[in-house]
């Protein structure tokens, strides 16, 4: 599992220790001036006129008012307000170039698999059931002889993958449990020699590229069958052992299986970065593969932030990702029912594109190898509204406009996309719009919508009582510049009437 051990219930009603999704992120100085440069007047569809708001607002104070209070403290927790552009940022460096060459498919996907599949799958009873129940090990390492899944179940899994619209996979190649799916030589734990008598993660590498999809490694440093696991933290000597032990363990995982794309650290526990020797760690790694992307999770920032069950913009502006489960487990739990819906998947992965983050989504696998069928039944929903919207995620910008009691937004260029997951009837409405829409439409037929704009609101009429699209309808708002949103400048600005 991903972090430290948590549960959550749905990612509904799951907030991380008790907070609330905060979704900021930076916001560019385009659209700072994009939002000084134009308030609406009444307009109808192309007849739209203006006037410069400049006069009536006073000019750059009010644009500033408006990115720090687009959204005030009595407002729905997932609409709070965009960051202010932060203040005195150091210059760009070699390493930061190189970053941005690293990651840039990456920003592009926004949407990958994530898999969990080990022994604790042969009991289905989730990933943590060995420290949970308190399972010795000489019990727990047996089950290494009954894992054996069918042939190539990873080929399945990358079919699944690449139909939702996801563009890379993440797969455990070592869990807490400390089974190793690869070939290795630390240790017989593993499963070529194990149940499975073949190694695992070349037959996941294989079926990912086929699919052409991008290939990354999950691995735990955190490890429940070494007998250095727990007394390294106390014992040099132990400590030096595990260190040895694991960056062998991600030494032959990078020079093995040729190109890898990520790897994803987890559980640093019980040492710190001075302990695990990190940098170390890191620098074998791009030497080893100089174009691939780490995260976090080994006590050193990475490339990108993980932020678990929740959907959290990094607060610095860092590149951040997004991991949730479909249900309430990582891994295999025969008894676990609480299956997200396909229209709460993608309302998640609108959230992460919006605010320029990424979403990476988990199965996990019965022991066979076989996925299963409420995960299945919900991805291929997913996979089918991809097909007719994905250009509306993939390769999006971060998106300021939030603020709807029934649709979410994104963003590309000067576009914004309006989606209506709880469709109203036969108009919707998008108030506090700071930008002419010049022409709106239907996303996934094309058929032209009609609208009314005023300075605020736009309003989008003559549409189908039922939603046109399931179970998330597109409507596209074609700009004449970024689009921002500002709903305090209609509460304080909208006529009222005298009591």
């Amino acid at each position: 599992m991903p972090g430290s051990y948590r549960f959550f219930a749905s990612s509904e009603r799951s907030k991380r220790h008790g907070g609330a999704y905060t979704d900021n992120f930076a916001y560019s100085a385009t659209a700072i001036k994009a939002t000084i440069c134009r308030r609406i007047k009444p307009v109808k569809n192309n007849g739209i006129t203006r006037r410069d708001w400049l006069i009536r607002t006073g000019g750059a104070a009010a644009a500033a008012a408006l990115l720090t209070q687009g959204v005030d403290a009595g407002s729905p927790s997932d609409n709070p307000p965009a960051q202010t552009v932060s203040q005195g940022a150091a210059p760009p460096t070699p390493q930061d170039a190189d970053r941005v060459r690293r990651m840039k498919w990456w920003h592009e996907a926004k949407f990958g698999m994530f898999i969990h599949w080990g022994l604790y799958s042969v009991l289905g009873r989730h990933e943590w059931v060995m420290e949970n129940e308190g399972i010795p090990v000489a019990e727990y390492a047996p089950l290494a002889k009954q894992f054996k899944p069918k042939p190539f179940p990873a080929r399945d899994w990358a079919k699944i993958a690449c139909e939702t619209g996801m563009r890379y996979m993440v797969m455990t190649t070592k869990h807490h449990e400390g089974f190793c799916h690869f070939d290795t030589k630390t240790t017989d734990y593993c499963s070529p020699k194990q149940g499975p008598g073949r190694d695992l993660v070349r037959e996941y590498v294989d079926a990912a590229r086929a699919e052409n999809l991008r290939v990354g490694f999950y691995y735990s440093l955190m490890d429940w069958h070494h007998p250095d696991g727990a007394r390294c933290a106390t014992d040099e000597d132990a400590r030096k052992r595990l260190v040895e032990y694991i960056h062998t363990h991600i030494r032959e995982l990078l020079s093995n299986y040729g190109k890898i794309d990520i790897l994803w650290y987890d559980v640093a526990w019980p040492l710190d970065a001075a302990g695990w020797e990190s940098e170390r760690m890191n620098k074998m790694v791009f030497e080893l593969q100089p174009d691939i992307i780490v995260n976090n999770r080994n006590k050193l920032p990475g490339d990108f932030s993980t932020p678990e069950q929740q959907i959290t913009a990094d607060k610095e502006g860092r590149a951040w990702e997004s991991c949730m489960t479909l249900n309430d487990s990582w891994g295999y739990q025969r008894a676990d029912d609480d299956w997200k819906s396909p229209r709460r998947v993608i309302r998640n992965l609108i959230s992460c594109a919006r605010d320029g983050g990424n979403y990476l989504l988990n199965i996990g696998p019965r022991s066979d190898g076989v996925v299963p069928e409420e995960s299945v039944r919900a991805l291929t929903e997913v996979g089918q509204w991809m097909r007719r919207n994905g250009d509306t995620i993939y390769n999006s910008d971060p998106c300021q406009p939030r603020r709807s009691n029934y649709a979410s937004f994104t963003r590309k260029g000067n576009t914004l996309y309006m989606h209506v997951h709880f469709w109203p009837g036969d108009y919707v409405v998008v108030a506090g719009l700071q930008a002419q829409v010049k022409s709106a439409r239907l996303f996934a037929s094309g058929e032209s919508i009609t609208f009314q704009q005023d300075e605020f609101r736009v309003r989008l009429t003559g549409l189908p009582v039922e939603a046109p699209d399931h179970p998330v309808t597109t409507i596209a708002l074609e700009c004449d510049a970024q689009p921002t949103q500002d709903n305090i400048f209609v509460r304080k600005e909208k006529p009222r009437d005298g009591v």
